[in-house]
């Protein structure tokens, strides 16, 4: 299969799909807005998912005290120096963006925007945003000329694996918001955590067709880790999970990427916490070494991502009109 963007690897990359749009390299700048998530505060359940710590994934963002605006602009200015970039994507990264009134939600919003970025990220959860967040977006990014997308974690589309986890949503709550958010014209970043030990290679194959039917832009892969102080960390030490391998992970990571339809870019093959904050990251690996092992596997099997897709889907995506 041709590499539409020429980046010779066999996936395809967020940094290539950002240079092909915009003509030139554009960052991601992490900002804390101190928010929170119906799954720690009592709506759905407390202390949340087994494997959020307490910093809700923000652990390399700056402190929610310093205001959006003062974030970006700290960020801008450090990765403009070391990255010569002139571009950015603010992301809105801890716990569930949506999870607020509309109205702070709306001052989050036009925080971020500026002469310099190219569009706004917001994480959240699939049963956590409503049609007027998705209404008012939609309208910041016409009038404003830039891209917005919602990153939902979805983690498994294994709903018994969903309950072990405490996500307290189903998957159906998924194909829902990406269904409205791809009808409100806005591009959608789903997570998934590929070697959970309660799934098999089914549910990672599945999981890949699923999010391809649904037409995701973009796809973050994580491994399961350990942060310290989770209903997880608790688990492991216990004995009561077993974590799956570094070779068990890069297998389920193929077989995912090559069920994945071709044009969605990979942000991500693997996520990461500073190691202060885990009990186990990665297998103590770093990411970089990761993502070369799923390179040369890759190409020592002659796979590329999406290779498998269309023999398996294209009929199934042929009939669902989005």
């Amino acid at each position: 299969m041709k590499d539409p963007y020429q980046t010779n690897l066999p996936y395809l990359t967020y940094a290539s799909w950002l240079k092909k749009r915009y003509g030139q390299k554009v960052y991601k700048i992490p900002v804390n807005t101190g928010g929170t998530c119906p799954n720690r505060d009592g709506t759905l359940s407390y202390g949340g998912c087994i494997f959020c710590g307490e910093k809700g994934a923000g652990n390399e963002t700056l402190s929610a005290s310093i205001s959006i605006q003062d974030q970006i602009k700290r960020n801008e200015a450090y990765i403009s120096k070391r990255y010569h970039a002139n571009l950015f994507i603010p992301f809105l990264q801890d716990f569930s963006n949506t999870y607020v009134d509309f109205e702070t939600f709306k001052s989050h919003i036009e925080a971020c925007l500026g002469e310099q970025i190219a569009g706004i990220a917001i994480s959240t959860r699939p049963d956590c945003i409503s049609d007027q967040q998705l209404d008012y977006l939609n309208r910041i990014s016409e009038d404003n000329h830039i891209d917005i997308c919602i990153e939902l974690g979805l983690q498994t589309i294994n709903a018994k694996t969903l309950r072990i986890l405490n996500r307290q949503h189903s998957l159906s709550d998924y194909v829902d918001a990406a269904l409205r958010i791809k009808a409100h014209h806005l591009q959608l970043c789903t997570h998934m955590i590929l070697d959970l030990p309660w799934d098999d290679e089914v549910d990672a194959v599945e999981g890949a067709e699923l999010i391809s039917v649904l037409r995701t832009d973009f796809v973050k892969c994580h491994a399961l880790y350990v942060e310290r102080g989770t209903k997880l960390a608790q688990m492991y030490q216990k004995n009561q999970v077993q974590l799956l391998s570094v070779d068990d992970y890069i297998d389920r990571v193929v077989l995912f990427l090559t069920h994945l339809a071709p044009d969605i870019a990979l942000q991500r093959v693997i996520g990461r916490i500073p190691e202060q904050d885990s009990i186990q990251t990665n297998w103590h690996i770093s990411w970089w070494k990761i993502r070369e092992m799923l390179i040369d596997r890759m190409r020592a099997q002659h796979l590329m991502q999406g290779c498998a897709y269309r023999k398996n889907r294209q009929k199934l995506i042929g009939k669902i009109v989005l």
